[in-house]
């Protein structure tokens, strides 16, 4: 009993880990086949390639954003972002917001900067913001840092999708071996009952003969 429901809930967490790398994936995906013009459900995954954000986020760090409302971001935020002028045009900078108000087009503007910098960044509007950071994921990072490279988030994801997908095959491959051999063990039972009524039917035919001829000769 013990073993099926140990069974039971590796087989719930397979499910819920092949599920969220395959979410991972598809953002990753999405992303690069479209230049991180979209996401996945509003959900975006970036790698840091420098050292504005030290000590919150190394280089390497795998950072999570999700799009959110342009008036849901408060000062404090850390947010990522498309850049449009001097030395951020077109690159994706993630800084933290030290200012925020609306302009008299009723447009939010942001001011971010970078905590291990000593300027701030050129204003932006609310139409640059790829999203909030939710979270660093921390298992992405490591491999990230171990690896030196921006593959490693393709590493750890693929990596471990791989395993899984193994993993689940294999026990495709015994639940499938064990089915044949209780069929196996069935089709033995079935046949030894049905020697063993044969037998019991040639027993019993003996056993009338030589009851009639006992009766023949009294």
């Amino acid at each position: 009993m013990m073993i099926k429901i140990i069974k039971g809930i590796w087989a719930v967490i397979r499910a819920i880990l092949s599920v969220l790398l395959v979410i991972l994936l598809a953002i990753v995906l999405t992303q690069r086949l479209t230049n991180n013009k979209n996401a996945v459900l509003g959900f975006r995954i970036f790698t840091v390639v420098t050292e504005s954000m030290v000590p919150q986020f190394e280089v390497g760090d795998a950072i999570f954003t999700k799009q959110i409302q342009p008036s849901e971001i408060k000062v404090g935020d850390d947010v990522t972002y498309i850049g449009t002028e001097g030395s951020f045009k077109d690159k994706i900078v993630t800084h933290k917001v030290i200012k925020a108000e609306k302009n008299e087009e009723g447009k939010y503007i942001f001011v971010t900067k970078g905590i291990a910098n000593e300027k701030e960044d050129p204003e932006i509007n609310e139409t640059q913001i790829y999203g909030k950071v939710l979270y660093k994921i921390r298992s992405i990072s490591y491999i990230n840092r171990v690896i030196g490279n921006l593959y490693g988030m393709y590493f750890a994801i693929f990596i471990p999708l791989g395993i899984i997908m193994f993993i689940e095959y294999a026990g495709y491959k015994k639940d499938l071996k064990d089915e044949l051999e209780e069929e196996n063990e069935e089709d033995e039972e079935l046949e030894e009952n049905k020697i063993d009524k044969h037998k019991e039917r040639r027993m019993e035919r003996r056993k009338k003969r030589r009851e009639k001829r006992s009766n023949k000769e009294k």
